[in-house]
């Protein structure tokens, strides 16, 4: 049975390449040895993140990281209940029905988490903690990859910083990047997520997702190569890009500790408004079109409804990336809602799901861990015409096609993940 599944999953890599291959401007320029390179850093990363030898070290890194996740968010949880009371987790003026069911509100214990994680973040750059992991993490793409410094470098800071965040590091740079370096940035920062989002993540599946603290780090890490290769895919290097040293420079400079804490909550506090406030207008919006849906005749029993469609549509592509096709409307679902509603909402969604199976709901934490989704287009649009105005019209030509390859790139990264054996993933 799971070897079956594991050819679904080597399916689901041909078939994502091959959508990118069709939809290249050069296809005769497809980069094997890229390809190549690409799934085999994924599979060596999720082999050592995952198989750290049998006698412990990989659920020692489970533990680790799961430890991490929960003190951050058992400390935000005490500092949201002093500003917040009850409704963060505090002591409730009533007498609850079941008093070990606290009400789980959104808001008051999911975006907290990315006010903290940001100041944090802040402070490691600050300390050059950060700096010099994103450093290395650059280096490793411009080696392994064939980056440019710069783009390479800030391909890395988008890992832990977010989409518009890393392309910062090299701002005085981004007017003489190639397109297909402008492309690839784009294309990764939609493929990953923000070190700002990944606790609010764990937070949501922590009780639906085994090891989930290790599977949301992991997958956004992961993604970042993937990302890569799909963008050089769908747009091919250019000849003129030559190899340089790595050298980014950076406008992200805090004057103290203090500052960067300031500074830090600062940035938090406006991707908390944009969460808060994009998941407010996208779910309002799709609730309003499942009324108008809703008046057409039934379809099969059931109303018309964006899930049910958003479900037959991705179903088959649900099914290449190793989820079982009696599974696969429903996960294809959660697809179609990341693409449209952002992953927070799906995430909401597959924390409640508990007719998928175990394998199936850890394929989707890949396939569902990046920002591909209709509202990053335009907070990509916003933020590169600010960072780089001159080049703002080029990225609105090409935003929308990258946001094809940053949601194929996380579903490349579930099929690798969906290849490896069945205990591994599943930390047996």
């Amino acid at each position: 049975m799971y070897a079956l599944q594991n050819l679904q999953s080597l399916a689901g890599i041909a078939v994502v390449l091959g959508i990118c291959w069709l939809l290249s401007e050069n296809r005769k320029r497809f980069p094997w040895k890229l390809a190549i390179g690409a799934l085999a850093v994924q599979a060596i990363l999720i082999g050592l993140f995952f198989g750290l030898g049998q006698g412990g070290g990989s659920q020692a890194f489970f533990d680790g990281v799961g430890a991490f996740v929960e003190s951050i968010r058992s400390a935000t949880q005490a500092g949201t209940a002093f500003v917040f009371g009850f409704l963060a987790g505090g002591p409730p003026p009533f007498a609850l029905t079941d008093p070990k069911a606290a009400p789980f509100i959104f808001a008051f214990q999911v975006l907290p988490v990315i006010l903290v994680i940001c100041a944090l973040s802040a402070l490691l750059w600050h300390w050059k903690i950060l700096k010099w992991i994103t450093k290395l993490f650059g280096i490793l793409f411009q080696k392994t990859m064939g980056l440019r410094g710069p783009p390479g470098l800030a391909a890395a800071a988008t890992i832990f910083m977010g989409q518009i965040e890393g392309p910062i590091f090299i701002r005085t740079y981004l007017d003489k990047l190639t397109r297909s370096e402008l492309f690839m940035l784009l294309a990764v920062g939609m493929s990953c997520v923000s070190g700002s989002t990944l606790v609010a993540y764990v937070t949501i599946l922590q009780n639906a997702i085994p090891n989930a603290a290790a599977h949301v780090l992991t997958a956004s890490l992961i993604s970042a190569p993937a990302g890569i290769l799909l963008a050089r895919i769908m747009m091919p290097a250019d000849p003129s890009e030559a190899t340089e040293e790595l050298d980014g420079g950076t406008d992200k400079t805090y004057d103290s500790s203090i500052d960067a804490l300031i500074k830090g909550t600062g940035d938090g506090l406006n991707v908390v408004l944009n969460v808060g406030a994009t998941l407010i207008v996208f779910v309002a919006l799709a609730a309003l079109a499942n009324h108008i849906l809703g008046a057409f005749p039934p379809v099969g029993g059931e109303p018309m409804s964006i899930e049910r469609g958003l479900g037959a549509v991705f179903a088959p592509l649900a099914w290449c990336i190793g989820v079982p096709w009696g599974e696969a409307p429903v996960a294809g679902r959660l697809l179609g809602v990341k693409l449209v509603l952002t992953e927070f909402t799906a995430f909401i969604q597959l924390s409640g799901m508990t007719e998928l199976s175990e394998r199936t709901r850890i394929l989707m934490t890949y396939a569902l861990c990046g920002f591909a989704n209709i509202a990053s287009v335009g907070i990509n649009v916003a933020g590169f015409g600010v960072l780089v105005p001159s080049r703002r019209a080029e990225v609105m030509g090409m935003v929308w096609k990258a946001m094809i390859a940053g949601f194929l790139a996380t579903c490349l990264t579930a099929s690798v993940v969906g290849l490896m054996p069945a205990g591994l993933i599943a930390g047996q």
